[in-house]
């Protein structure tokens, strides 16, 4: 599609996979507002199902990872139990480790947990103007006191205490999808959050999020863009040719080149990263 000399090979329409989708996936069905974010959610997952490398699936380990074991052992084991039942190129590429930390305010004691994710959803932390993504990961990664009938059972104390929990990102993918949470459940009767989120085109620093040391820097590629409010809207798409770097605009059947200076908007809904470093040509990640 990028490289083909002819126009007729470089012309893809959309028609015939919607179609399947919405023979698979009834609730995609007619000409309601779906989510963009789901609807990826649901693609991702349902082409890595078809292209498992596990083709015998093994009983899960119900067993805890023991406490025993520092952090990176213990996520080098969960990735290790994901990896038995979930394994495709698709896993290669999208999917990262959470870490959670939960520690006991009364005796310190600390425990740690990890869980895959194909996409990151961030809250926004102002309803109007213009925020920085850094200030959506600040939030996603912040601190919160767990307390009253949120009390968590502390291992060590062998009761239920007060105590904090944090996230940071333990594994990077190679393709980071952020997903602005413009539709949150506390803005349901409120309307959508138009935050114009100013984010890096070249050379995101994801380092202070990083469970570890290795600064990941991130590239973006393309945005997923939502216009109108949450009954009535319209999807629109940015992407950066992999080859001349240009930047083009997607509305239904037009497509056309535009200014890499209007990439950044109010309407930016699912953000594409790639991280730095990976090839565009052969081999290219853009999925």
């Amino acid at each position: 599609m990028w490289t083909s000399s002819d126009e007729t090979e470089r012309v893809l329409t959309t028609a015939p996979l919607q179609s399947m989708i919405q023979r698979l996936a009834p609730r995609f069905m007619g000409s309601q507002q779906q989510d963009a974010q789901e609807f990826l959610r649901y693609l991702l997952e349902g082409l890595h199902e078809d292209v498992n490398r596990v083709t015998s699936r093994p009983k899960p380990i119900t067993t805890d990872i023991y406490d025993s074991m520092s952090a990176s052992q213990k996520s080098m084991e969960a990735w290790k139990r994901f990896l038995r039942l979930e394994n495709s190129k698709f896993v290669d590429l999208f999917v990262g480790q959470l870490k959670a930390t939960l520690r006991c305010t009364v005796c310190g004691h600390e425990s740690v947990t990890f869980d895959p994710f194909w996409d990151l959803s961030l809250p926004i932390p102002s309803r109007s103007g213009q925020v920085r993504l850094q200030a959506c990961f600040d939030l996603f990664t912040k601190e919160e006191v767990l307390d009253g009938d949120e009390k968590p059972t502390c291992s060590k104390c062998e009761k239920r205490q007060k105590c904090t929990r944090s996230l940071s990102i333990q594994k990077f993918p190679r393709i980071l999808l952020v997903h602005l949470k413009r539709f949150s459940p506390q803005e349901r009767f409120r309307g959508k959050l138009n935050t114009t989120v100013d984010f890096s085109m070249n050379g995101l620093d994801l380092s202070p999020y990083s469970a570890g040391q290795t600064p990941y820097r991130y590239s973006l590629y393309g945005v997923a863009n939502h216009s109108g409010t949450l009954l009535s809207g319209h999807y629109t798409a940015y992407c950066r040719h992999p080859y001349t770097a240009e930047w083009y605009e997607y509305n239904d059947s037009r497509v056309h080149v535009m200014d890499q200076r209007n990439v950044n908007s109010g309407k930016a809904y699912v953000l594409f990263f790639e991280l730095a470093g990976s090839k565009h040509r052969s081999g290219s990640t853009h999925v």
